[in-house]
Order: structure tokens, then sequence, then C-alpha cells
């Protein structure tokens, strides 16, 4: 079951990965940003961070960390599913972005209609 809030869902698998993350920086104050800039073969890309709260953003509380999120951002990741891969095929955080019509073949960059 994943987690859910009103704007995006975090997998188990990703929560605990992230926690893990954030123990490592040994910086309390930090969380996970997500955003999206442009760039990218099919224009917009994924951005994951572990960074402090800026002025503006979005907090949404998980179990055991925060999420910090630009409102320009929160426009392309409503909805959207974070989880972790951790097979062998490679490790990794996934997007799935139901707001996304296309993406690019390595799954990096995505476009909205």
């Amino acid at each position: 079951m994943a987690t859910v809030s009103d704007f995006v869902k975090i997998t188990p698998k990703a929560c605990e990965e992230v926690k893990k993350l954030i123990a490592a920086e040994g910086k309390p104050e930090i969380g996970l940003r997500l955003g999206v800039k442009g760039g990218g073969c099919s224009g917009l890309s994924y951005e994951l961070n572990f960074t402090p709260t800026e002025k503006g953003d979005t907090v949404l509380d998980f179990e055991g960390f925060k999420v910090f999120m630009d409102a320009k951002s929160m426009i392309y990741l409503k909805n959207m599913q974070l989880d972790y891969n951790d097979g062998l095929q490679g490790k990794g955080f996934v997007f799935s972005n139901p707001n996304a019509t296309s993406t690019c073949g390595c799954g990096e960059s995505f476009s909205i209609a």
C-alpha cells in the first residue's frame, strides 16, 4: 500500500529509501524536494534532491520525513507516484506521472499536452 497525500503518493519502499538517505545526511532540517525543470528529450525533467524548505514551498508530511514542492512543480506532479526500484536491473527512484502524455525512452523526461 502506498503512502498517500493530496498531491503525490510515495510507496513504502520509496519512503524507506528516502528516510535512509535523509538519515545519512545527518541534517534533520532537510526533506525530499520533488520538482520539475525544463530539459531532457521530452521537454520536462524530474528533480529529486534533499534540501531544507524554501520560501513559497508547499510542505507535505509523510511518515518520518517532509516533501517540499514549489507551486510550478505541483501543477506537473499532481497525483504522481514515486517508487523505488532496487532490482537486478539497477537501483533508483521511479516516477509514475499520470499527467505525462509522453515520456522519452530512458524515462527521465516527459511532456504534457
